[in-house]
């Protein structure tokens, strides 16, 4: 079978042990994240209820071009956050770009992107800075309404996935010790639902791992309906449900889990044991190799085997982008490249 769409994009488990990080190129991407803020400095934001958590610069060991910043955060009903981030060149650093706004409920209304933010610099393209020159350094603002006065901004997770466009990866070696291995994440299509027949394979593949995890850990509140997932990630500035960071924002907002934006260099990463874009689900591979998916694009038959070659070429138009979705604490692989959460974080 052939993949009939022009990007794809991966919601993956991690399974597997942890095992040390070794030094190794990052290949055009790498991953930085928080769950510790005391070294952001806490100043007040524009109006009295707000205040405003700033980063020190952050060093990246890549030149990139691309941003996706991603947040889970446990954040009260009338509590509003604001991710912002500037790119920090040796001569100048670019303003404060807004990443996303989200807020405690999705009945706040208030989950959005930010449009028409485009100048000499940079462009945001509705979750994903782009620079339009390379750049080394990052410095993060997060700005809060509606909590008081806070010591620390309320957020569980952030992650950082930079990414070279401009790199081309060599092929690695196939990593063949999750081939013949797959898992029993449950199937769910977004044809089901009219209103979701164009535009709910994100919401409707976040639903899918986060039913995997509800069986798994036995948390029946994790076992969410494709309606409400994409209820709460709308973004009426995409318009729709495609927000990478909103989705994660979502999974990441239950108690224990984490869940984040990356991009990987290679389909290698993706065997770790563990026109319009379309996103599946990895579940597994067959034993030459090729990936098994849950695409949420189908309604007869949802798991479908993709030649490996096939699937590479389409995965290409998103950068490799993937959704990771697991509990905290949770044994993950080695991560060789630096593409997923267990880097160290670099300040200036």
């Amino acid at each position: 079978m052939t993949l009939n769409f022009s990007s794809s994009l991966f919601i993956f488990l991690f399974l597997g042990s942890r095992l040390t990080l070794a030094d190794s190129p990052h290949y055009g991407r790498q991953f930085i994240g928080f769950t510790n803020f005391s070294a952001f400095t806490n100043g007040r934001g524009e109006s009295p209820d707000e205040s405003a958590f700033v980063s020190p610069g952050i060093a990246t060991q890549i030149k990139w071009d691309e941003l996706v910043v991603s947040w889970n955060a446990d954040l009260p009903k009338g509590v509003v956050l604001k991710i912002e981030t500037r790119a920090i060149y040796p001569a100048h650093s670019t303003r404060f770009y807004t990443m996303g706004i989200w807020s405690g409920t999705a009945e706040d209304r208030r989950r959005m992107s930010v449009k028409d933010q485009k100048d000499n610099d940079a462009e945001v393209l509705t979750d994903t800075l782009a620079l339009k020159a390379p750049c080394d350094r990052v410095r993060i603002r997060l700005i809060l309404s509606g909590a008081g006065n806070v010591p620390t901004p309320p957020l569980k997770f952030l992650g950082l996935s930079f990414a070279d466009k401009k790199y081309e990866a060599p092929v690695l070696p196939p990593n063949r010790t999750a081939w013949g291995k797959s898992i029993a994440v449950p199937e769910r299509s977004q044809l089901d639902f009219p209103e979701g027949e164009q535009s709910w394979c994100s919401p409707t593949s976040t639903s899918m791992m986060l039913a995997y995890w509800a069986n798994k850990s036995n948390r029946p509140e994790l076992n969410q309906a494709v309606p409400e997932v994409a209820k709460e990630v709308f973004d009426p500035n995409w318009p729709g449900t495609g927000n990478w960071p909103f989705n994660m924002a979502y999974a990441g907002s239950f108690s224990g889990m984490r869940a984040y934006v990356s991009r990987f260099s290679d389909v290698s990463e993706l065997a770790r044991d563990g026109p319009d874009g379309h996103l599946v689900v990895c579940v597994g591979f067959t034993e030459k190799g090729d990936v098994i998916v849950n695409d949420p694009g189908t309604r007869q038959q949802i798991r479908h085997v993709y030649p490996r070659e096939n699937l590479v070429k389409a995965w290409a138009r998103s950068q490799n982008t993937v959704y990771l979705i697991y509990p905290q604490g949770a044994n993950i692989p080695d991560d060789r490249f630096g593409h997923w959460d267990s880097c160290k974080t670099e300040y200036e």
